[in-house]
């Protein structure tokens, strides 16, 4: 037996061994074998080659597009090679992945990148990402990693009173508010069922009473996709209609759970939503639902981060009182993707819909086991670049990138609009703010207006300088202007604004109609 022959004075690290090395290939002299080394030196030369090749990535960022400049089709013929029979030292993989992806990774880490809702990672956060790979630990248990499970613990309670949300709050890190909608609704869907004496738990859907879901017009997609994951049907969301804020409207909140006494229900309020940052009223709106006895969620992928700058908190104000909130690491807090967070008013209920136990889950009876918050088993320690970026930005570190954020949104808006051709559709109220681009012909109509718009992005996207992307609001094809990195300064800003100059004066006044 190979732990008689090694001088261990670890047991388990004896029966690793046993069970995962050759025992010929180890001398009974110890670890210090030609084998071993070898390993740490593959390991070393590959760690050493991604290093040199992450750095020559930043230190050219403002050299390269932002935008992809390799097709699909190119991208292919590079990437798509045959398996070979036999493999490639490491350093050589990595530096050929790096050649081979070549023109076909955006910009999204740098400062000109406006498409979305996308941070970049900050360096404390992206040096303990790759400390997190090195570490390899699968973050379920306390006992699959000790140092995860109290980082993610601690990560937590941070988090809860930077957005001001309860400290009783149970929470769950997640890959990103997809799944935090997720999480909270299986919260939501266990309570509002065990309030009519249905345990989903155990007897899932069938027969259960139908839950409904009243949001206004401007909820996201990934709350969509959380009803269907959940069994809930599409069907079963209504639709309410918003103000000229785009705002859940009060009275159509209230005649809507007036018309449906029975039917358990999950009222969906926007933290700010992706086209205009807009916010609910919280402060009329929750106590409306929660007379109701309805679950209030609220979707705050970007927004909730509010709650961090006091120049902004007044948007959040009363947003403690819902019953859970779903926000995201990757956008605002500049943690490497992925990384959402779900908070839950209601550890039970979060904790039915979500723990395990078998005889082999070595549960710990003092410690956050993660696995009773979130639906994943085998899960990545994403407390480790969360606990490293707050601690990098601090309070007022935080405070300063949401209002950084906000002002550079508000001149990047103000720029395009003041050029020839262009229309602010509406000025940021937080990092989000919407310009369209108007067909110069005498009786342009809204569709040309609509395909002058798409081709100034292109345009734009073309130039290599910055990254826009387009989308349709109130029935109009719009530029978003969304900022969301640490990295974007005001000379960055007022290079994206050049780009869009330069853009419009190639076109010409009527693009492609001229």
């Amino acid at each position: 037996m190979l732990a008689k022959c090694l001088p261990l004075a670890d047991a388990r690290l004896a029966l690793y061994f046993e069970c995962n090395v050759r025992e010929d290939l180890i001398p009974a002299e110890g670890l210090g074998s030609p084998v071993m080394d070898q390993g740490a030196d593959e390991t070393r030369r590959s760690l050493e080659a991604a290093l040199s090749k992450a750095l020559d990535f930043f230190d050219r960022a403002s050299e390269r597009p932002v935008a992809a400049a390799s097709d699909l089709e190119h991208l292919r013929a590079r990437l798509d090679k045959p398996l070979r029979a036999e493999g490639l030292p490491p350093e050589r993989v990595v530096s050929e992945l790096v050649e081979d992806v070549a023109g076909g990774i955006l910009g999204s880490s740098g400062g000109r990148f406006f498409g979305w809702v996308i941070g970049s990672a900050l360096p404390a956060a992206l040096s303990a990402d790759w400390l997190t790979s090195c570490w390899d630990q699968n973050a379920a248990l306390y006992a699959c990693s000790p140092a995860a499970a109290v980082v993610e613990e601690v990560a937590g309670k941070w988090l809860k009173d930077l957005l001001g949300l309860p400290p009783e709050a149970s929470f769950a890190f997640v890959s990103g508010c997809q799944m935090a909608h997720t999480t909270c609704l299986a919260a939501a869907r266990q309570a509002l069922l065990a309030r009519r004496g249905w345990d989903v738990e155990e007897r899932g859907l069938y027969g259960a009473p139908a839950l409904r879901v009243l949001s206004s017009a401007q909820r996201h997609g990934s709350f969509e996709r959380a009803v269907r994951l959940l069994g809930l049907g599409r069907s079963h969301i209504v639709l309410l209609p918003a103000d000229e804020g785009d705002r859940l409207r009060p009275e159509a909140l209230e005649q809507a759970l007036k018309s449906d006494l029975s039917s358990p229900t999950v009222v969906l309020l926007q933290a700010g939503d992706i086209h205009i940052g807009a916010y609910d009223d919280f402060e009329t709106l929750i106590p409306v639902a929660h007379r109701r006895q309805a679950w209030v969620h609220v979707d705050g992928a970007f927004g909730l981060w509010a709650a961090a700058s006091g120049r902004h908190r007044h948007l959040v104000q009363g947003v403690e009182e819902a019953d859970s909130w779903a926000t995201d690491g990757h956008k605002w807090l500049n943690v490497p993707f992925d990384c959402g967070y779900a908070f839950v008013a209601h550890p039970e209920a979060h904790r039915r819909a979500m723990s395990h136990r078998a005889a082999y889950i070595a549960h710990h009876e003092e410690a956050r086991d993660e696995i009773d918050w979130n639906p994943e088993w085998s899960r990545r320690a994403r407390g480790f670049p969360t606990y490293a970026a707050l601690r990098q930005l601090g309070r007022a570190g935080l405070e300063a990138l949401i209002d950084r954020c906000c002002e550079h949104a508000r001149a990047h808006v103000a720029g395009i609009g003041r050029l020839p051709g262009a229309e602010v559709l509406w000025e940021p109220v937080i990092n989000q703010g919407l310009v369209r681009f108007l067909d110069g012909a005498p009786g342009a109509r809204q569709e040309d207006h609509d395909r002058r718009t798409e081709e100034v992005i292109a345009a734009i996207l073309a130039t290599g300088e910055a990254f826009f992307g387009g989308s349709t609001w109130r029935g109009r094809r719009a530029m978003r202007v969304s900022v969301c990195s640490w990295r974007t300064t005001a000379k960055d800003v007022e290079r994206a604004v050049a780009a869009v100059e330069r853009a419009l004066d190639a076109l010409g006044p009527r693009g492609g109609n001229a």
